[in-house]
């Protein structure tokens, strides 16, 4: 899943390391060549040294291509242009946008950015939770919010059909609690294959839940 981040400083240093961990291929947008020069080493990722706000830096970026942008510069002006660009020109599905100031989250979700947020230490669980929304989609909260009972729904065409649980490397932190077929509710075992159209309930940390969605295949 290919993520721009929009902002090199210690917020977006942090978040982009955060996600390539996490298995993303973030691709990072930062004007001063110190800090693009730093992170390019560092992390040996794309680093496009430009303004996030100009349409054809965000296309050397590759925008047309992403699955989400997330703006976490130190100018809310800033985060807002590129997540509306993103999303109005671009139309990329997802838009994160840090919020320096308070005041202005509500102006955001105005103006059309998906998840306008002010607490930076919440964006990579919240990315987490809502990149892979078109797959996993969150019935409960567990634990204070870092664990979940979530749905996933396995596609007509789904290219894993017949597979069995034992044959999958789902993360330790992930439990297949019953798998809906139909009018039928199956109590997973190891033997159990999974189905085309399936329905899964599992219960997880959100911090896996795109290594799940990977196990899985549902990317």
């Amino acid at each position: 899943m290919k993520i721009i981040v929009v902002g090199g400083g210690k917020v977006g240093y942090y978040l982009t390391k955060t996600l390539l961990e996490h298995g993303y291929q973030p691709v990072l947008i930062e004007e001063q060549k110190a800090l693009c020069t730093r992170t390019a080493n560092e992390l040996d990722i794309p680093v496009i040294c430009g303004d996030g706000t100009m349409i054809d830096v965000l296309e050397n970026a590759g925008v047309r291509q992403c699955d989400a942008l997330i703006g976490v510069t130190g100018q809310d002006e800033n985060n807002m242009i590129a997540c509306q660009l993103a999303k109005n020109l671009f139309h990329v599905p997802r838009t994160i946008a840090k919020v320096n100031n308070p005041k202005n989250l509500s102006i955001m979700k105005k103006l059309g950015v998906d998840i306008p947020i002010n607490s930076t230490e919440n964006i990579a669980r919240l990315l987490e939770r809502e990149v892979d929304a078109a797959a996993i989609k969150q019935l409960m909260p567990l634990n204070q919010g870092t664990s979940s009972l979530s749905e996933l729904q396995l596609p007509a065409d789904y290219k894993l059909h017949g597979v069995r649980l034992s044959e999958l490397r789902l993360p330790e932190e992930s439990i297949i609690v019953s798998i809906t077929r139909g009018s039928e509710l199956v109590i997973p075992r190891g033997s159990t294959q999974i189905l085309s159209r399936d329905k899964i309930i599992v219960i997880c940390k959100n911090s896996v839940l795109h290594e799940l969605s990977t196990a899985l295949c549902l990317e």
